[in-house]
């Protein structure tokens, strides 16, 4: 089994790079796969950059080129729902891309059109191992819920309380809906995990800087035991 790990950034995967037993590396449309073992897994880590198309692309040459056979992305968000804090994970049981808007011919905002589906559902056996593993830690909440993603960086507070209202969401973020979608459409099992940095919902707020070494230990001992699950 292969596991293809993607973050958005260099930050969120420094300490799965260190851990890993690396063999090699590989650069592919200027993105570098870091192919090598972590608890006697095969993986391939890549941080595939910033926004929906950058994900996809890393997506698909997972698929293609590493021949994976489950995909874990992990990083950052800023929450949504009422009751996620700073600090909490929220594991995506499905994701939408909040951003297509064909409502001119008829469908919901959200809905690819001709897409047989209006979200992407994460695997369910990745799911209840992420908040199995997130159980185990004390004090650490995880919820399980929507993820809404676009290539948008959302701060405005009346845009935050629309994607809640029209999508249900948790969180929101930019690039797991398209590592979604693109699994999706290659029947590849997938889950996105985030650690969320504020939630401008409930007023709850984190310094950033102070927040992201927080988010990566969550998410590195997150994968690293999910991993060993697998």
């Amino acid at each position: 089994m292969t596991i293809g790990i993607i973050g958005a950034m260099d930050e969120e995967l420094e300490i799965l790079l260190k851990e890993m037993k690396m063999e090699r590396k590989e650069n592919k449309a200027q993105m570098v796969f870091n192919l090598g073992s972590l608890n006697d897994k095969n993986v391939v880590i890549v941080r595939c950059g910033i926004g929906k198309v950058n994900a996809a692309i890393c997506t698909q040459i997972l698929v293609d080129d590493f021949k994976v056979d489950a995909i874990i992305n992990v990083g950052v968000a800023g929450g949504i729902g009422k009751d996620v804090l700073p600090g909490d994970i929220v594991i995506a049981d499905s994701l939408v891309e909040h951003d297509m808007d064909a409502t001119a011919f008829g469908d919901k905002v959200g809905q690819i059109p001709r897409m047989d589906t209006f979200d992407f559902k994460c695997d369910p056996k990745l799911v209840e191992i992420a908040n199995k593993v997130c159980k185990s830690f004390e004090n650490q909440k995880a919820h399980i819920g929507r993820i809404a993603t676009g290539d948008q960086f959302v701060a405005d507070i009346e845009k935050i309380k629309w994607l809640s209202s029209e999508f249900d969401a948790y969180a929101c973020e930019m690039e797991g809906g398209s590592i979604a979608h693109t699994a999706y459409l290659n029947k590849i099992p997938f889950v996105v995990i985030r650690s969320i940095s504020d939630n401008a919902n409930n007023g709850a707020h984190m310094d950033y800087e102070k927040f992201l070494p927080i988010a990566i230990k969550n998410s590195s001992t997150i994968l690293n035991n999910m991993i060993s699950l697998l």
